[in-house]
């Protein structure tokens, strides 16, 4: 048997409309998620589910990822405040470059500038 463990996952906390509590995903299996009313429940029941995933692929002789193999399919989902989604569209549109595209350099940029240390750098307001 696989150990589980080995698998790499991601927590975050559902908001109210989702239900509360924490979604837990596996970043080698897309379909395979599972929540819980805190940290502790979520990976508790993601590794069941994790289970009972790879035990159904390899019933039906389907290959089953190596652990650490989903690597980073370059795609994340990001919630902004409504202001800050307006003022990037706006900009973008300035500059005459899709919302995607601004965002890219803005993070790029953003990651160059601490990347003597690999750290973010630290803006203090005026």
């Amino acid at each position: 048997m696989r150990n589980l463990a080995d698998y790499p996952f991601e927590i975050r906390p559902l908001t109210p409309d989702e239900g509360s509590g924490y979604l837990i995903s596996f970043t080698d299996f897309n379909e395979c998620i599972s929540d819980g009313e805190s940290v502790e429940e979520a990976i508790e029941n993601g590794l069941d589910a994790l289970k009972g995933m790879i035990g159904t692929l390899e019933e039906l002789g389907m290959p089953v990822p190596a652990p650490m193999s989903g690597g980073y399919s370059g795609k994340f989902v990001a919630r902004v405040p409504k202001t800050l989604h307006a003022r990037l569209v706006s900009r973008a549109r300035r500059e005459g470059v899709s919302l995607n595209a601004l965002v890219t350099a803005l993070l790029a940029e953003g990651i160059g500038a601490g990347k003597q240390d690999g750290a973010l750098p630290r803006h203090s307001r005026s």
